[in-house]
């Protein structure tokens, strides 16, 4: 089995970047406190692997849930808002403005309605991750070219069969590029709840362990919830080239 040098590359540049941390750590005497070595990270991560474990579990079903939400919900306001172009103008300021309110600011509210646990967790990944997922939706079915409209409308298509057939379809690209930003974003919304106020998480578990003065758990908590979210991207990154592959030889025919 052929291993394309395009493979090997994100592996090697990973391991020489903690190659360089841990000689810098060394090199100029770096106490833990402020920054572990990744010989310590990878220690704390063998000698807590239980609770990162069963942490890592809640973080990432808080995650899921949330983004599942926002999917749902993006999907259903993009069409909505991709439909008329009259609605597009109406409603977009309307979810600038309130994509532009800080989440943070935000969650203590959620805990006050919900108590402290998964459901705030839960809403935030769910507010910090569909609004890039409505945008591009909507972005797609928005700009599909007027005179591609009219050539349909002038052989008899109705509304709903652009929409059906041209419309939703060509909105593949934007929505998996918006669903592999979405998911990175819905976990910085479960982690930052789960700082705040909860019994349970990633988050939870950072915060004990700062106030415990464990700097290397604080990081093995970073890591597993940097893995987690790779690992989801790479999920979105291979449904992306399986479903819309046609935009990818598009894009390099068009290229060559």
């Amino acid at each position: 089995m052929k291993i394309a040098a395009e493979d090997i590359t994100p592996v090697a540049f990973t391991v020489a970047l903690f190659v360089l941390w841990e000689a810098a750590c060394l090199l100029f005497r770096i106490d833990s406190f402020i920054l572990p070595a990744p010989s310590q990270i990878f220690a704390a991560m063998v000698q807590y692997w239980g609770p990162l474990l069963r942490n890592s579990f809640v973080t990432l079903w808080t995650t899921a849930a949330g983004f599942l939400l926002a999917v749902a919900f993006g999907i259903g306001l993009g069409v909505v808002v991709g439909w008329s172009r009259a609605i597009y103008r109406g409603l977009y300021p309307v979810m600038i403005g309130f994509n532009s309110i800080p989440k943070v600011a935000v969650v203590p509210i959620l805990i006050m309605w919900f108590g402290i646990g998964e459901i705030p967790a839960i809403l935030t990944a769910f507010l910090i991750s569909f609004f890039p997922i409505v945008v591009n939706v909507a972005t797609g079915l928005a700009t599909t070219e007027p005179e591609l409209e009219d050539v349909l409308r002038a052989l008899g298509a109705s509304k709903l069969d652009i929409m059906r057939k041209v419309g939703i379809p060509r909105t593949g690209p934007y929505l998996f590029g918006a669903l592999k930003v979405a998911i990175t974003l819905a976990f910085v919304g479960a982690v930052v709840s789960e700082t705040i106020g909860a019994n349970a998480g990633l988050g939870h578990l950072m915060v004990q362990a700062g106030s415990n003065f464990q700097m290397p758990l604080v990081f093995a908590g970073l890591m597993a919830l940097a893995i987690e979210g790779i690992l989801m991207y790479a999920v979105f990154a291979v449904m992306e080239k399986r479903m819309v592959s046609w935009a990818f030889r598009s894009s390099m025919s068009a290229a060559g």
